[in-house]
C-alpha cells in the first residue's frame, strides 16, 4: 500500500491553519516537523512549542486524485480564514517496515577503550569485549546520540571496579546497565517514565544482570545513597533544579557526569553543581557538551 503525502512550508502563524485545512481535507495524520534546524529543547509547562519555519505533512490515501486533493486543501485553508496556500510538494510515500528499517541501520557501536553497545539482533563484533547488548524498547537511549555518547566514554574511562553507580534518568537503562558490566558492583537507576523502568530491567536481564545488582525508582520513591558514580543525561533545566537533590546521592569523593547539554548551556549548569563539586572543563561532541567533576 502507498500513500500520497504533501509537505507544506509554513510560517509560525500558518501553522494552525494549515493543519486545520489538512485534517478538514480528510489527512489521515498530520505531522509538524522542524524546517529550519530550530531546536525546541525545553518549553515551558503547559505550552505548545512551534518552530519559526514549520513543516506541516498531511498523508492521505493513495487513491485519491491529487489535483482535486489539492482544490479540497485550498478550499478548506480559505474556510479556516487563509489566503495564498504556503508552498508545498506532493510525494508518494511506499509501504515500508519502518521498524525492521530501522534494526537493520542500527550497528554496534565502541565507547572508549573496553566497552561496545551491540544491538541485541547483531552479533558482537569483538567476542572478548565488555559488550552491552540492548533494545531499547519504548524508552530513549541507544548510543548514537552525543549525549549518551559523552556518557558512556565518561564510564568505560572511570569505572575501576566495585562502585555504587546512580543513573539518574535512566531511559533504557543503556548508562546503568553498561557501568555494571564494566565492574560497578550495584546500579541505582531513577526515571520519571514507567516505561524505562521496564526497558530497563528488560536490558539489565538480556546482559544477564541479577536483580541483586540493580535498582530502578520513579524519583519520589528513590531511597537515600551514596554513589561513586553519578550520571544524570537529562536537560539543562532538570539538571539545573534538581542539583542540590542530585548533589546529596553523591558521596564525598564521589565523581559526576551531566549531558543531555548544549555548548551555550554548559557554563550555567557548571556553575550551579559548583556549588557542591569541582568541575572539570566541559567535554564536546559537535554541539552538545558532558560535563564532569568531583564531589567535595
Amino acid at each position: 500500500m502507498s500513500w500520497i503525502q504533501i509537505r507544506f512550508h509554513t510560517s509560525r502563524d500558518q501553522v494552525e491553519t494549515t493543519e486545520n485545512a489538512l485534517l478538514g481535507a480528510g489527512a489521515l495524520s498530520v505531522t509538524l516537523q522542524d524546517d529550519a534546524d530550530q531546536p525546541i529543547l525545553e518549553p515551558e509547562l503547559g505550552t505548545t512549542p512551534i518552530w519559526d519555519n514549520t513543516q506541516v505533512i498531511g498523508l492521505f490515501d493513495a487513491n485519491q486524485n491529487v489535483d482535486e486533493l489539492l482544490q479540497q486543501i485550498t478550499l478548506m485553508y480559505a474556510v479556516e480564514g487563509g489566503s495564498e496556500l504556503p508552498a508545498h510538494k506532493t510525494e508518494i510515500v511506499e509501504d515500508k517496515d519502518w521498524v525492521r528499517a530501522w534494526m537493520e541501520d542500527y550497528h554496534p557501536m565502541q565507547f572508549g577503550e573496553r566497552l561496545w553497545v551491540c544491538p541485541s539482533w547483531r552479533e558482537p563484533p569483538q567476542a572478548d569485549a565488555v559488550n552491552l547488548m540492548l533494545d531499547p524498547g519504548l524508552a530513549f537511549g541507544t548510543g548514537t546520540h552525543p549525549t549518551t555518547a559523552l556518557c558512556l566514554k565518561f564510564l568505560d574511562r572511570e569505572v575501576e571496579g566495585n562502585e555504587l553507580v546512580v543513573d539518574y534518568g535512566c531511559g533504557s537503562g543503556i548508562l546503568g546497565i553498561a557501568a555494571l558490566l564494566l565492574g560497578a558492583r550495584h546500579m541505582v537507576g531513577v526515571d520519571i517514565d514507567p516505561q524505562a523502568l521496564t526497558a530497563t530491567r528488560d536490558n539489565a536481564g538480556r546482559n544477564s544482570i541479577g536483580d541483586d545488582k540493580y535498582e530502578i525508582y520513579l524519583p519520589d520513591a528513590t531511597p537515600p545513597t551514596q554513589a561513586d558514580i553519578m550520571v544524570a543525561n537529562i536537560l539543562a533545566g532538570p539538571l539545573m533544579s534538581l542539583g542540590e537533590h542530585i548533589a546529596s546521592l553523591t558521596r564525598s569523593g564521589g565523581k559526576l557526569a551531566l549531558s543531555g547539554l548544549l555548548a551555550e548551556q554548559a557554563e550555567e549548569v557548571s556553575a550551579c553543581y559548583g556549588q557542591w563539586f569541582e568541575m572539570n572543563a566541559p567535554e564536546q561532541q559537535g554541539d552538545w557538551v558532558v560535563l564532569t567533576g568531583v564531589k567535595r
